[in-house]
């Protein structure tokens, strides 16, 4: 095959200040170890790292009129900046974050010669069927370095951590699942932590993961859910809140009201279990940490099996296959 071109491009931040300013502050977040890797540039990373185990001949953000004809081009974003002014005539297969819903970019097909436009799960790719066209949709799942997110030797300290990443109605959701979960929690004796999403660094995650026995993951949904698959790498089984649809609020301004959506797209039986709402979680609970004490879940073989690097990274190659014939 042909090099293929990878691009992840995010829009350049302006000096505010003085001239400068940017590559100062820059400078002083590697230094002190500020800078975090977005969900969507960690997606991107994987893909070259599972390509890189395959060996693959590939470069990132080559300017676009050195492409040459028939090479493969995949464009992954945040947000449209990484495929505008894309002069090329070879077909683009991009995806996952160029926008939040199709209704925000209907005509990007026409626009540019993107062949298929991916998302990670079923759902979300149910979102952008009826404005691209089955054909022209596709899933691709991001790949787990699972070298990286591995199962611990440490005796856990704590029993279950606690991943917040609700997004939307704090106050609805604060009273009716977080409080009611943690009050379960202290009265049934359960040691816990709590993480909440943006608040903390990699490093403080991948710590409390190897000291933890089980994950409370509560999210509204997710179209495929790193974080979740990490901690599934690492063999932490997880009780997840997976109420049904989607909750984001704009889906009223997409005239979608009711979007099928899960918050576990990448998930079985071995991994843990799911609840819709608290009640259901006290339900659950005691069989599912059963289950933990007795080693009755396996998700890193899921993981291993489904998600790896090399798994997504030959899956990018199949797909880029069937577009450059």
């Amino acid at each position: 095959m042909k090099k293929i071109h990878l691009y992840f491009k995010v829009v350049p931040r302006k000096n505010r200040f003085f001239y400068g300013e940017v590559f100062f502050i820059d400078i002083i977040k590697r230094v002190f170890k500020l800078t975090k890797t977005s969900g969507i540039q960690k997606v991107f990373d994987n893909l070259c790292l599972g390509f890189n185990e395959l060996k693959v001949n590939y470069d990132v953000n080559l300017p676009f009129n050195k492409i040459k004809p028939g090479e493969p081009v995949v464009i992954l974003g945040d947000g449209k900046y990484g495929i505008l002014n894309y002069n090329a005539e070879n077909p683009v297969i991009a995806g996952i974050g160029l926008m939040t819903h199709p209704s925000e970019w209907p005509s990007l097909l026409t626009d540019y010669p993107v062949a298929k436009y991916l998302q990670h799960s079923t759902w979300a790719n149910n979102i952008y069927t009826p404005f691209y066209g089955e054909e022209n949709c596709g899933l691709w799942p991001a790949g787990i370095d699972t070298n990286k997110w591995a199962p611990s030797n440490q005796k856990p300290k704590f029993d279950v951590l606690i991943y917040n990443k609700i997004r939307w109605d704090h106050e609805k959701w604060e009273a009716q699942l977080r409080t009611p979960i943690i009050d379960f929690l202290n009265k049934h004796n359960f040691t816990y932590q709590e993480l909440v999403y943006g608040k903390y660094k990699e490093d403080e995650y991948k710590k409390q993961l190897s000291q933890c026995k089980a994950m409370i993951f509560l999210c509204e949904h997710e179209s495929q859910g790193i974080a979740c698959c990490e901690a599934l790498s690492c063999n932490i089984p997880v009780i997840a809140w997976d109420q049904g649809y989607c909750l984001d609020p704009n889906r009223f301004k997409w005239n979608s009201p009711e979007i099928p959506a899960t918050s576990v797209p990448f998930f079985d039986e071995t991994c843990g279990e799911r609840f819709k709402g608290y009640n259901e979680f006290a339900q659950l609970f005691n069989s599912f940490w059963e289950k933990v004490e007795h080693n009755g879940y396996h998700p890193r073989k899921y993981v291993l099996e489904n998600i790896s690097l090399k798994k997504s990274a030959q899956l990018m190659l199949d797909i880029i296959n069937s577009v450059y014939k």
